[in-house]
């Protein structure tokens, strides 16, 4: 699914597999192999992909039609994982809509990302298990459990396991800013 829409918004942008690859600063044949479903990219590959795309990241799971109603099972959720394995998520909402729920799981010392990066959305953690620490604009914010964590996410942030036992947390997210009549820009890629 997810190989399908990378192909689909990249066809969209009049973009190359190679324009792409040079653009994400990986190889051809890897976006070859995610495009035809032949290998789960890494969250950092979906990263780079997505920059290279000028899209929040969480847009690249999004879905072409949303039901009314729609259950997802939790056999059936959207894995991604780091490629150390720090991080997993598991996507809880449908996908199509204007808000992802996914669900967190940070190993003990791991880290969402190596660096705090930012992208046009807005965020609102909550853990369920642990401790996480929730690094933004140059601060550091200690969270427990059932504690929660609302942020913009153009502000440069990650989520760090400070802690001996994996976290696990759930965060909304919003797959990109919607059109607000503040003045603010929406939807662009910003950094990170």
């Amino acid at each position: 699914m997810i190989g399908v829409r990378i192909r689909e918004v990249r066809n969209s942008r009049n973009m190359t597999v190679k324009q792409l690859a040079e653009a994400a600063e990986v190889s051809t044949g890897l976006i070859s192999q995610v495009e035809r479903g032949l290998t789960d990219p890494s969250l950092e590959t979906l990263r780079r992909l997505a920059r290279a795309l000028g899209l929040p990241l969480f847009d690249l799971f999004r879905e072409q039609e949303q039901e009314a109603v729609a259950v997802v099972r939790q056999t059936r959720r959207i894995v991604v994982r780091s490629p150390n394995g720090g991080i997993a998520y598991t996507r809880v909402s449908p996908g199509a809509g204007r808000l992802e729920v996914l669900e967190g799981v940070l190993e003990p010392g791991g880290a969402s990302s190596a660096e705090a990066w930012s992208h046009p959305s807005e965020e609102c953690i909550v853990v369920l298990a642990g401790r996480l620490v929730v690094e933004a604009a140059g601060e550091r914010y200690e969270l427990g459990q059932g504690d929660s964590c609302y942020l913009d996410s153009r502000i440069p942030h990650r989520y760090v396991n400070e802690g001996t036992i994996a976290v696990t947390f759930l965060v909304s997210v919003t797959p990109k800013l919607l059109n607000r009549t503040d003045g603010a820009l929406t939807g662009v890629r910003v950094g990170g």
